[in-house]
């Protein structure tokens, strides 16, 4: 796979107008992630959008709920015919099970269902916040470990870390296993929010299988120009 197809670029913008002009200005861009903001915002429509243009779809909504919400928001999802979907690893063993078996029922009998992956633990938070605030006594990478353990026993296609931990668990969930990562920033570009990134071409060596890059490419002055950048420091 080439490098650039190994991009997801967030659609973290607020409205459709702001999303098409982004896929009118990087049309060399393959896959797209559309997340909570825009989802909720334009809804459907945006993904009929990128279905028009050929694009791949990453839909980043993290489920998080009882199974039988988790199932019947997933069995709707599948209809959207996306390559990915998200999933908080924390609803647990019953959730995680029957939104694979919801996901899988409600696809379209001629395509594939969506990939199923599950979120591990956001980027946005760190150690300290895990261990003070959400009163897990775990260190980070185990924790993150046991969630996408929890997700690959329950049989789904794979997990979203951030990439400090891809290594452990691309060793410890086998290469069958897909691995997202967010939290990804070139060494030119602001950290944001991110707690807990790491360089393209390190989370590329770690074991990623999927980069997902938002700000760097999209909030920079010319994204062209920073999407060219980032892919060529990955050759």
């Amino acid at each position: 796979m080439n490098a650039d197809n190994r991009i997801i670029v967030a659609l973290d913008v607020s409205s459709q107008e702001e999303a098409i002009a982004l896929l009118d200005k990087l049309p060399q861009v393959s896959f797209w992630k559309v997340g909570l903001e825009l989802f909720v915002s334009s809804g459907p429509g945006i993904l009929e959008i990128l279905k028009q243009r050929e694009k791949r779809i990453f839909l980043d909504l993290k489920f998080h709920d009882i199974p039988n919400t988790v199932a019947g928001a997933c069995r709707a999802a599948a209809k959207y015919n996306v390559d990915l979907l998200t999933i908080h690893s924390t609803c647990g063993k019953d959730a995680l099970k029957v939104a694979q078996l919801a996901l899988t029922e409600g696809a379209a009998v001629d395509k594939p269902s969506p990939k199923l992956i599950a979120i591990t633990l956001l980027t946005s938070l760190n150690s300290r916040q895990l261990a003070f605030e959400l009163k897990i006594p775990l260190e980070l990478p185990e924790y993150a470990l046991h969630m996408a353990l929890l997700a690959k026993e329950t049989g789904l296609a794979g997990a979203v870390c951030s990439p400090q931990e891809v290594e452990q668990l691309r060793m410890s969930c086998g290469d069958d296993f897909l691995l997202v990562c967010p939290g990804v920033r070139p060494k030119w570009a602001d950290g944001g929010d991110q707690k807990r990134s790491m360089t393209p071409k390190a989370a590329l060596k770690a074991g990623a299988d999927y980069l997902v890059i938002g700000r760097p490419i999209t909030a920079a002055p010319d994204p062209v120009a920073a999407f060219t950048r980032i892919c060529e420091e990955l050759e």
